[in-house]
């Protein structure tokens, strides 16, 4: 049996896939669905595994999947110029940047020459600014998959006390910014900070995005706390084999807190059905636009 104190994405992830079901049924009547492209710029091992998620769910749900394995050696130019031909070309639905790129390429760059709308990850920076404005329509992946996970415990965001810990340009600031359109009092937290335990033990929900093991323990959360760990890091167990686990010690926090999401299990599988339910949006505002005849 689950222990109910872990917040699984399972659940979240189902309930998501399957609007997205319906919306693509609805949007399959009067056009073609295009494709959902993931470009890999070189030899990435790493992120392989993340591909073949995203692929497997998308043909699950009837979005067609093409993974394009791009040069190592690709020069910016000519990557940006194959991304501006897909903002052209209707028979693809939106554009997925797999990270890491080779050290010669400018990722911000790329983001920013990918049509918003076709900016199925929300990482283009109009797609992050337009959060500043409640314009909540396409946002960036791993910072929505957070706030709906918090969602999911039943606790009303509106005026909830939560501390994010982490501050990047991809999930830090725009989770801040996207929690505080739900109406949360939100504190950001960074290296800077003089002391984030706390700020920590504070928090109705704490969210943890910093990529540091077992940074949060039980001392830094506050009893009954909805938290949130987006860290995925790689360590050895006690015999020395790989292992996942999360920027707060899972163990731990359980016996104080509500609810805390795994490493692995939590906030992945959300993350890849917000970029589903992207996509889907994506098509709505491309038909809305004109695009689509």
């Amino acid at each position: 049996m689950d222990d109910p104190r872990l917040l699984y994405g399972k659940t979240v992830r189902k309930r998501i896939l399957k609007d997205v079901r319906k919306r693509i049924n609805v949007a399959q009547k009067t056009h073609k669905l295009g494709h959902l492209v993931s470009i890999s710029i070189g030899q990435q091992d790493d992120i392989d595994v993340y591909i073949r998620n995203q692929e497997r769910t998308a043909n699950k749900i009837g979005i067609p999947f093409d993974a394009q394995f791009w040069p190592g050696d690709i020069s910016q130019q000519d990557a940006k110029a194959r991304i501006t031909a897909m903002n052209d070309d209707n028979g693809v639905l939106g554009i997925i940047l797999q990270r890491p790129t080779p050290d010669h390429i400018n990722v911000r760059s790329l983001q920013s020459a990918i049509h918003p709308l076709k900016d199925v990850e929300g990482m283009n920076p109009a797609s992050i600014g337009n959060i500043v404005y409640d314009d909540l329509a396409l946002l960036p992946c791993t910072a929505a998959a957070s706030v709906e996970l918090i969602k999911e415990t039943g606790l009303e965001l509106k005026g909830l006390e939560v501390v994010m810990v982490g501050h990047s340009a991809i999930v830090g600031k725009p989770a801040a910014f996207l929690l505080m359109a739900e109406g949360a009092t939100v504190t950001v937290c960074h290296h800077m900070t003089r002391s984030v335990a706390a700020h920590s033990r504070r928090a109705d929900a704490l969210i943890v995005a910093v990529g540091r093991p077992h940074l949060i323990g039980a001392d830094m959360v506050k009893p009954g706390a909805a938290v949130i760990d987006i860290g995925i890091n790689q360590i050895e167990d006690e015999n020395g084999d790989p292992k996942l686990v999360g920027d707060v010690d899972t163990d731990a926090v359980k016996e104080i807190v509500s609810w805390v999401t795994p490493v692995p299990g939590g906030v992945g599988p959300v993350t890849v059905a917000i970029l589903m339910r992207n996509a889907i949006t994506a098509f709505e505002k491309q038909k809305e636009a004109g695009w689509l005849g």
